[in-house]
């Protein structure tokens, strides 16, 4: 068990979609905390990836969270898991992320079993509780449960960010204390 750091870690978005958050319990929640992590993982200088699951059919990422999201750094995949996706599982392999941070939908699906593979890839797998969300939060409950039972460790959005500082005193300290600490 380690903390999160900022030089080990990847923050992954998982399918935050057009046509899927409508049908989502509570998307606002998820969206607001995944661009707060979003937004402090570039002040921290963390990699963000995105994925959206065939988005010919189910959209692109919602426009409130483009602007945070490299748009170089955004997978296209079938697969419901990010790595059984040969170019989505490439990229994030490239980063050789220890650590991979995962917000997004669907809790009990891509979330899930990306989650899960990440896992057996030997990572250490942190799923960001008040930054998913499933169509019935019953399966994001359950969901939650068994990838606490896998090793997967489930944190909120302010473990993550208070990990990823460190420490009080430093100018990003400062900056996120004030601007995103409220």
């Amino acid at each position: 068990m380690m903390l999160i750091h900022p030089n080990k870690s990847c923050l992954l978005v998982i399918d935050i979609q057009d046509k899927l958050v409508p049908a989502i319990h509570d998307p606002d929640t998820m969206i607001k905390n995944t661009r707060w992590l979003a937004e402090i993982a570039k002040i921290m200088e963390v990699p963000v990836l995105t994925s959206e699951q065939y988005p010919q059919g189910l959209g692109h990422t919602i426009p409130e969270l483009q602007d945070v999201l490299p748009a170089e750094n955004v997978m296209e995949k079938t697969f419901f898991s990010c790595m059984s996706e040969a170019s989505c599982n490439e990229k994030i392999n490239a980063l050789r992320p220890n650590q991979v941070i995962i917000t997004g939908m669907e809790a009990h699906v891509c979330v899930m079993q990306t989650a899960m593979q990440l896992k057996q890839q030997a990572r250490e797998v942190y799923v960001v509780a008040d930054a998913v969300s499933s169509r019935n939060p019953e399966d994001k409950a359950m969901a939650l449960e068994r990838m606490r039972q896998c090793g997967i460790y489930i944190v909120t959005r302010e473990m993550v960010a208070f990990e990823w500082m460190q420490r009080s005193g430093t100018e990003q300290f400062r900056h996120i204390s004030k601007n995103f600490l409220r």
